[in-house]
């Protein structure tokens, strides 16, 4: 091209760039406000985009020409502002092309104009993302790198020489391997979708690189322009890649989408493509959406866009897979035929007619029977995914009622293998809530309990998988207690059905247990299972939320209790079935909610209760007996003399020796034999029995706030306290157990346990008045979606203590706060257990004390209980 010269100055005066600053500033917040004022329609963001794009095309333009400009060079807009849309907050890349030859930094005119123009670019407003580089400088890049590839594939000129961008376009298509592109971008997809938890349904996407979002849409369009094969859903329909339905869908949904993110930009003022709780209300609202009782604002949306997302990486499957065989060829001689209706097509199941499901429904759900029975097959291919998404409109009411439909539905969760990836696939094509209408009603569906971390449909998903686990040898190691039941139970698919119907009514009102029972004994009913097996369906589905709340809220050492508890159970395989699903769902709500503690709850609750169940009668004298006697032993192995345990066991109660294991009964004795008597605070600690976190005792002569200062070490340790055992000896002392979760301190066990024992005892012999507790930070969660705190106080059965219950959002020091309350009051504290849901606890205390004695001072404990529990503001 020659050397570049600079250009001449504009013969007009140009404004000040303080001039072009109020321009660029007014003129951007105008376009903003007309959006935001205006109905919030698809048609409205694609034009707020385009004019935002434009209104930036005009400044720099006007700056290229006030920069002076070489007249060689050329102003290329580059990624999401090449496509000539522009999201308010969004980020404006662009490249500055200079013809071979050229070097800037050989040549200061020219070196200087470049600065000149990028800085008065940041002084008007425009916060842009540069590049400068000639021809054979963005070829070597491109080459080299397939995220500057794919940006110069929709560059666009803005401003300067023109010839030399179509120099570029072509030195380009030359460079370009679509094949290689086709895999790098699909790699590049996978590993996106990997880092957003390979879920459309997370409740906190990114509307725009989460699965479902709009860069899955880009992806497609970027492959195809790469293959010559168009650059809009239109073009790629006149080639037959996709129909003209599927081209209207997408154009609808990335429309919503596009919406959608322009809003979130508006409402949060910046960039931000993360539906974050703190955004989700305020950007429903702009929908005009509002709350009503039952269901939130942000809710509607979310369930809007859960759709949208779902749309877009079904079609993104199906167009996907068309442009593979496109690049790379067709794999007709990999082809095989399984049956008369289906193929293996290179290990993907197709149909042998793009009509088969209009000519014979009935196959629509043999897909996914012949999908789980045939070996080798990975996946439905795009002619398969296509013909499921337009025959939707098949499964109707008929369809559902079809005799042959039900059997086939039943073969599906009756075969030994596939369950999981069967309904997975189901969910994904739309077939499970087409076919189960009332899981429908809960596809997309958020759960705002700061307990679950999935949608209503995703969870219950997520719950089937860790059922059917429980019958893979390979999963064995995972869940080794219920892989043992599981190999002893006869028909897994009445597991699978309840797991299917557990939280299928979530989200109506009333109670969720008893809506799904209803719901799952129809599916029985329908499905002609036998009445036995029917019954134990809807007593899984409606039971399976006891067996977690007994075991985590009520005192598993009393017998009355084990009592109430399996006289619901009816049998052993009830309880054994109750057992499996609630291990499975806690399991399937959140990676934070499980924990080894918990576990070793439900199955101590479940190993009581299936001994009385076989007609064991609760002989607490007896059990008490064998439990000193196996602790006894352990002593023995640990070297003690016999009779170690004389000095301390003659102090404590019976409810002392029924609340702890022999393990427990063992340590206790060989810790404290030789301190009695102790006039200071003896701690031990050790690495928990149950493998996770630690045990700690703490032995003391009985104080009102001794609970409340232990809690308070804890609390500024950062510990998160599991359980808690208290007991008062004959003798006056506090005799305390607790089960804790260390922090991550990065230290060895050994250097913990005695970092606990020394810090804990000083904090014990330290006098004066309990500290305030801490106020930690509130989770985004918690601050978005509250939870109000519930208390209760209630005698036990037996009106000999009360049974405190605090329901709350979690949160550093509660614990704490908790215990200077009960301290203040003179209520003594027998029993702790606390459970931790996610983002919210459920604490419960057996307690006692002469203030509950009176009207007056329970309201005041309980209102001061609720101010202590109450969110910092």
């Amino acid at each position: 091209m020659g050397e570049l010269v600079p250009s001449l100055p504009p013969t007009a005066a140009p404004e000040s760039l303080a001039e072009l600053r109020q321009r660029f500033k007014t003129g951007k917040q105008a376009l903003i406000d007309h959006f935001r004022n205006g109905r919030p329609t698809a048609a409205a963001a694609a034009g707020l985009l385009r004019a935002l794009a434009k209104h930036v095309d005009a400044s720099l333009q006007t700056l290229w020409e006030r920069g002076y400009m070489p007249a060689g060079a050329s102003l290329l807009a580059v990624g999401g502002y090449g496509r000539a849309e522009l999201f308010p907050y969004s980020d404006v890349d662009v490249l500055l092309l200079l013809p071979d030859g050229v070097e800037t930094h050989q040549n200061g005119a020219i070196k200087t104009a470049i600065e000149s123009f990028i800085t008065a670019c940041w002084d008007i407003g425009l916060e842009i993302g540069s590049s400068v580089r000639t021809l054979g400088e963005c070829r070597q890049e491109a080459a080299g790198d397939v995220t500057i590839q794919t940006a110069l594939l929709e560059a666009r000129w803005i401003a300067g020489d023109r010839p030399l961008v179509g120099q570029l376009e072509q030195l380009l298509a030359q460079d370009m391997d679509a094949s290689a592109f086709l895999r790098a971008k699909t790699l590049e997809m996978s590993q996106r979708h990997t880092k957003y938890d390979d879920t459309p349904y997370s409740l906190e996407p990114n509307c725009k690189e989460s699965p479902g979002g709009l860069r899955d849409l880009q992806v497609l369009i970027w492959i195809a322009r790469a293959a010559g094969l168009g650059h809009t859903w239109k073009s790629l329909a006149e080639r037959g890649l996709i129909t003209a339905f599927e081209s209207r869908q997408l154009q609808h949904n990335e429309g919503l989408l596009k919406l959608i993110r322009a809003r979130l930009h508006c409402v949060a003022g910046r960039r931000e493509d993360r539906l974050v709780f703190d955004q989700q209300t305020a950007v429903a609202e702009s929908f005009g959406y509002q709350s009503r009782t039952g269901q939130r604002a942000s809710e509607v949306l979310m369930r809007r866009y859960y759709w949208a997302a779902k749309a877009v990486t079904q079609l993104n499957q199906i167009l996907l897979l068309n442009l593979e065989e496109q690049v790379n060829g067709s794999q007709q001689e990999l082809m095989r035929p399984i049956d008369t209706h289906f193929l293996d097509r290179a290990g993907m199941l197709e149909v042998a007619s793009d009509d088969l499901y209009q000519r014979e429904p009935h196959a629509i759900l043999r897909t996914f029977l012949v999908y789980q029975q045939t070996r080798g097959i990975k996946g439905l291919s795009a002619r398969t995914l296509r013909a499921l998404y337009n025959a939707r409109q098949l499964m109707d009411s008929a369809f559902r009622r079809d005799p042959a439909n039900r059997a086939t539905f039943m073969q599906i969760l009756r075969q030994p293998e596939g369950q999981t990836h069967a309904m997975r696939l189901m969910n994904q094509t739309s077939v499970l809530g087409r076919y189960l209408w009332v899981f429908r009603g809960i596809v997309g569906q958020m759960q705002h309990d700061l307990f679950h971390v999935y949608t209503v449909d995703q969870h219950i998903l997520m719950v089937l998988r860790n059922v059917r686990r429980f019958f893979i040898p390979e999963h064995a190691h995972e869940y080794s207690f219920c892989s043992q039941l599981a190999s002893q139970w006869a028909k897994p698919e009445l597991l699978y059905i309840a797991a299917l119907f557990h939280d299928v009514a979530k989200g109506r009102g009333g109670d969720h247990s008893d809506l799904g029972a209803v719901e799952a004994k129809r599916f029985c009913r329908d499905h002609e299972l036998d009445k036995t097996d029917t019954d134990l369906v809807v007593f899984l589905v409606q039971q399976h939320l006891t067996l977690s709340r007994v075991a985590q809220k009520e005192d598993l050492s009393d017998p009355d209790v084990i009592a109430r508890f399996t006289q619901k159970m009816i049998d052993a395989r009830h309880l054994t079935g109750l057992y499996l699903l609630t291990v499975a769902d806690i399991r399937g709500t959140s990676p934070k909610v499980w924990n080894a503690w918990k576990g070793k709850l439900l199955e101590d609750l479940y190993r009581v209760s299936l001994r009385a169940l076989g007609g064991a009668q609760p002989d607490l004298a007896a059990d008490i007996e064998a439990r000193k006697q196996e602790a006894r032993q352990a002593l023995a192995l640990h070297s003690m003399l016999p009779g170690t345990e004389v000095p301390l066991w003659q102090t404590l109660e019976v409810s002392y020796f029924a609340r702890h294991e022999a393990g427990d009964l063992a340590w206790h004795a060989r810790s404290l034999w030789r301190h009695v008597q102790s006039p200071v605070p003896v701690v031990q600690a050790r690495p928990s029995p149950i493998g996770e976190g630690l045990q700690v005792l703490v032995y003391s002569p009985d104080a009102q706030d001794l609970f409340a200062r232990i809690c308070g070490y804890f609390d500024g340790a950062g510990f998160n306290i599991l359980d808690a055992k208290v007991h008062t000896t004959r003798t006056g002392y506090a005799l305390d157990t607790f089960q804790v979760l260390s922090p991550d301190l990065g230290l060895h066990h050994r250097d913990l346990v005695s970092l606990v024992e020394t810090k804990l005892t000083h904090a014990l012999l330290t006098a004066g008045p309990l500290p305030e507790p801490r106020r930690g930070r509130l989770s985004r969660r918690v601050k978005s979606f509250p939870y109000t705190p519930r208390i209760t106080l209630r005698p036990d059965e037996r009106a000999q203590h009360w049974l405190l219950t605090i329901s709350t959002s979690d949160r550093a020091g509660l614990l704490y706060a908790i215990a200077r309350v009960l301290a203040r009051h003179g209520i003594n504290l027998q029993l702790a257990k606390i459970s931790t849901l996610g983002e919210r606890v459920e604490d419960t205390f057996l307690v006692d004390g002469a203030a509950l004695q009176h009207n007056k001072a329970q309201l005041q404990i309980e209102s001061e209980l609720l101010d202590a529990v109450a969110l910092q503001k």
